[in-house]
């Protein structure tokens, strides 16, 4: 019998690629996006802070990258990152919305915050985003999780992968307490596949009505629904698989990535 449909996995496949940006000409594409979508899009940060067109900030140092490409242009397409807390650096949630937090959540991890992370600076170039109308937010309309009309919702896996480049990192790096400041909608969505995660404070305006929110890691990949299951562990298996990947991981100084750009690296 003809095979009618396809899984994520191989939708995806067939036009994207996902790999941890480590190098400076990679990080130079998710600055790129960055800076398309945080300053010139919707104006999250000052654009004339970043005339070279990359838009980076003093955690980028502390953090794993993970950038999409659209196979058949070579184009940058998505990009997030995870930010690897430690005893004496705060998180950016932390720093631009402490007052939001609940204190009593974090005091929980005092002495093991080599365990905590905060995925953050998720966004999907406007280019893709447009290709299905979706201006919303910065990373388009990820109710495509729910797996219907796969050829119309293409792009969408986009945000989907990078969501779920950050949970595989959080389990490779073993670092399962993740935070993040959410728009009201998302959590609800993440819900609708599965992906819970808890409240972690009170409503603050940050770039738009934002909430920090927290989830473990293995209570997040155990509640997925099963397509999105096999699709995450397909990028998890990616990124814990070969050489280049573990070099990646742990390239830098202390263990930290070296997010310095030359200008000859700049696409």
């Amino acid at each position: 019998m003809e095979k009618t449909s396809t899984s994520l996995v191989e939708d995806f496949q067939r036009y994207f690629n996902l790999e941890l940006a480590s190098e400076p000409a990679k990080l130079a594409q998710v600055f790129r996006i960055r800076y398309r979508v945080y300053c010139e899009e919707f104006g999250y940060e000052d654009a004339k802070r970043f005339p070279d067109g990359l838009e980076s900030d003093e955690f980028d140092s502390i953090s794993r990258h993970t950038l999409v490409s659209h196979t058949a242009t070579g184009m940058a397409a998505g990009c997030a990152r995870l930010v690897l807390a430690d005893e004496d650096t705060l998180m950016p949630m932390e720093q631009h919305c402490g007052a939001a937090i609940d204190r009593e959540i974090l005091r929980g991890y005092d002495g093991r915050r080599d365990t905590v992370c905060e995925f953050s600076r998720l966004g999907v170039d406007g280019a893709f985003r447009r290709r299905m109308g979706e201006k919303a937010s910065r990373f388009g309309e990820i109710d495509a999780i729910d797996c219907s009309h796969r050829e119309q919702r293409t792009f969408s896996l986009i945000a989907v992968a990078t969501i779920l480049s950050g949970l595989a990192l959080s389990e490779i790096l073993e670092r399962p307490h993740c935070f993040a400041m959410m728009e009201p909608f998302l959590p609800r969505l993440l819900r609708r596949s599965g992906l819970i995660v808890h409240l972690a404070g009170d409503e603050v305006d940050y770039h738009g009505l934002r909430s920090p929110y927290y989830w473990e890691t293995r209570e997040m990949v155990a509640g997925m629904v099963d397509e999105l299951h096999e699709f995450y562990n397909h990028i998890r298996d990616s990124f814990a698989r070969g050489e280049p990947v573990a070099a990646a991981l742990n390239e830098g100084s202390n263990g930290q990535p070296d997010v310095r750009i030359a200008p000859d690296s700049i696409p």
